[in-house]
């Protein structure tokens, strides 16, 4: 009896992992957005699936399972939050944002899983988005979140939060008009989709080219007039090719002693990225130094978010090159 026991234990408890686990990849952008942070979403996503078997009892209908883990996860980013409240900087810095790889936006899905493709659009997975709304109070990012992205219905909202709908209506309100404040002026000009196409291919290129050679001065040429550049969780924004330029030069790039880059072009956030590697004066080989997520406007070059080389193994890039 012992044996048959722990034997029914162990298959409810796969049986409920298989089930949770088809909504890994929408719960974990879900808790990314939320958070705004790749490496916390995974941990939340894990801390979802532990809530959800401790209180598998609570799911009445089978067929309700995605939007029961949904409310369960968006509750668990709100008590995550509650405990490590973050303050986004006057300039719009948000230290603890992190990238978050094309490769498991595009992981296959099954038919199933089809209906989750909304939660994966560039407009709301790209860093302007992400930064908008981390500016937001965690109650306005969640409404938000579930009104708009997830589609979810003002009383539906209204369940997850375990609030009223006026309530519901009132944060999204405000934050709509806290979203308009926040994003970019000329966003509705930067490229749409996921294609890349031959112009920014041709951008990119020499984005790498400028980069490796080093010419400081060619890539100021790739840059929008009013370009932003920010290095979180490095404090400090950059607005201004001339100051941009300028603050990369002063870094040591485009000198000897800094050392040469090799790159290699990837995606992070819907946006082309530029992971550069670096070779030290006396170094073998070339070591994991930035990720540069671009912005691409008319051609140019808007924005660029630089991460720093640990997280290339999200990205699946080599270690370093030779």
């Amino acid at each position: 009896m012992c044996m048959t026991s722990i034997t029914d234990s162990d298959r409810d408890r796969a049986s409920f992992a298989a089930s949770v686990e088809r909504h890994r990849r929408e719960l974990r952008v879900h808790c990314y957005r939320m958070l705004g942070s790749f490496e916390e979403s995974e941990d939340l996503v894990q801390e979802t699936f532990l809530r959800a078997w401790r209180r598998r009892e609570t799911l009445a209908q089978p067929a309700a399972l995605r939007a029961w883990l949904y409310k369960i996860a968006t509750n668990a980013c709100l008590d995550a939050l509650d405990k490590r409240p973050r303050a986004v900087s006057a300039d719009g810095e948000v230290p603890w944002l992190q990238p978050y790889p094309d490769e498991l936006l595009d992981e296959p899905a099954d038919e199933a899983e089809q209906p989750q493709q909304a939660v994966l659009a560039k407009e709301t997975i790209e860093l302007a988005y992400l930064v908008a709304i981390q500016r937001l109070v965690p109650l306005q990012r969640a409404v938000l979140i579930l009104r708009d992205v997830l589609d979810c219905s003002a009383r539906e909202t209204a369940e997850v939060l375990e609030t009223s709908v006026p309530a519901v209506n009132s944060a999204l309100q405000r934050a709509h008009a806290a979203m308009r404040e926040h994003l970019p002026e000329r966003r509705t000009e930067w490229a749409p989709g996921v294609d890349v196409t031959a112009a920014e291919r041709e951008l990119l290129a020499r984005y790498v080219e400028y980069s490796e050679s080093p010419d400081p001065l060619a890539v100021k040429r790739l840059l929008t007039e009013d370009v932003r550049f920010s290095m979180p969780p490095q404090p400090g924004v950059w607005v201004g090719r001339d100051q941009v330029v300028d603050a990369w030069v002063d870094g040591g790039f485009g000198s000897e002693s800094f050392g040469s880059l090799r790159c290699l072009i990837t995606r992070a956030n819907r946006q082309p990225a530029v992971a550069a590697y670096v070779r030290r004066p006396g170094d073998d080989g070339y070591s994991p130094m930035a990720l540069d997520v671009l912005t691409i406007a008319d051609g140019t070059i808007a924005d660029i978010t630089t991460f720093d080389g640990s997280v290339f193994g999200w990205f699946e890039l080599p270690e370093s090159l030779r």
